[in-house]
């Protein structure tokens, strides 16, 4: 059976809640960076040490532990309450 990468575990978990999947699109639009396309690794993903920082802030530590799926859902219900609170 072959190993489900960090991606893997976060679409699966993604698809488990499919109410988040509007927030996680439109946070992926936000933390992709602009013309992705011409810059190695030439994937739609944000920047690594953007990543690392925002890990370590949300985490704690070095941000060199992998985060976990929950870490992943409870980041985008707050992404998705987040304009509701923010305009109250």
């Amino acid at each position: 059976m072959p190993r489900i990468t960090g991606a893997g575990r976060s679409l699966r978990a993604i698809a488990a809640h499919p109410r988040l999947l509007p927030a996680a699109m439109n946070a992926t639009r936000r933390l992709v960076p602009r013309r992705w396309w011409l810059r190695p690794p030439f994937l739609p993903v944000p920047h690594r040490d953007y990543v690392r920082f925002r890990h370590m802030t949300a985490l704690g530590g070095d941000g060199r532990l992998p985060a976990e799926p929950d870490d992943l859902i409870q980041w985008l219900e707050w992404c998705r309450r987040w304009p509701r609170v923010a305009a109250a």
